[in-house]
């Protein structure tokens, strides 16, 4: 079994909003993230990237042509021109550190995006005492072997796509695997192109070795139904309120 974790210590199966609930059709935004806490959300999956001066802000992609229809890469940009984008009005891209500070009660699951965040990401989380209510994830299994190094065992982690996938051929053969001590979680996808990774045998494995299992991103009911029966620990969504009256209809929301 992996040791205690504090980031997990809370009544299953776990409710992630995804990117604060991302088909409201804003995301990783102030707005967003009160939005989910406000319905009862303690968890929300998050991304960081930083600037070109070294500060780790909440945005998904490399670009900013998607959301916010401006020219140009997030590292090319420094902190003090990035603030003054706007979306309605609003300040369109948020410091991690601001949004930990703002929410105290609420666990983050932040996807370091690149290389260049993962420092900025670590300080703020040192300088804020985030340790316990963190988990750090990345796609990169490298990214994420940085990460422990520079934090230990106290903050959790989860595993990259290099690492589930040898986590997956495991559960196949049956073999022992080793996991860095601060791994707590597989956070996968239900497939990975012609793979069933959320399989009964999987998840059933990833149990043994003290391991939860959480899916992204789910958003129809039906899916979430189903892959509750099958004993995931946790789901994220884009659609809060969804899965929200999935977990309620079962007596799980807490």
């Amino acid at each position: 079994m992996r040791q205690h974790c504090p980031y997990l210590d809370a009544p299953g199966p776990l409710g992630f909003a995804h990117r604060g609930g991302a088909a409201a059709g804003d995301e990783n935004t102030t707005a967003a993230f009160a939005r989910a806490v406000e319905l009862g959300y303690r968890y929300i999956e998050t991304d960081t990237h930083a600037t070109a001066d070294g500060v780790a802000v909440v945005f998904h992609d490399d670009t900013l042509r998607r959301l916010l229809g401006h020219p140009g890469r997030m590292i090319d940009l420094r902190w003090t021109d990035l603030r003054t984008l706007r979306v309605g009005g609003a300040a369109a891209v948020p410091r991690l550190e601001e949004v930990l500070e703002e929410h105290p009660a609420t666990r983050f699951n932040i996807d370091t995006k690149t290389d260049p965040a993962v420092d900025p990401t670590l300080d703020v989380v040192r300088r804020t005492g985030a340790h316990d209510r963190v988990l750090l994830a990345s796609f990169s299994s490298a990214r994420l072997a940085r990460i422990r190094r520079a934090m230990g065992p106290r903050v959790a982690t989860s595993l990259g796509m290099t690492e589930v996938a040898r986590l997956w051929a495991a559960s196949v053969t049956g073999r022992p695997v080793q996991l860095p001590e601060s791994v707590v979680a597989a956070q996968i996808p239900p497939r990975y192109g012609s793979i069933r990774l959320a399989s009964p045998r999987f998840v059933r494995y990833a149990h043994r070795l003290g391991l939860q299992v959480h899916l992204w991103t789910i958003d129809d009911a039906a899916q979430i139904e189903h892959f509750l029966d099958l004993g995931v620990d946790g789901i994220m969504t884009d659609h809060i309120e969804v899965l929200r009256d999935v977990y309620l209809r079962r007596g799980i929301w807490h």
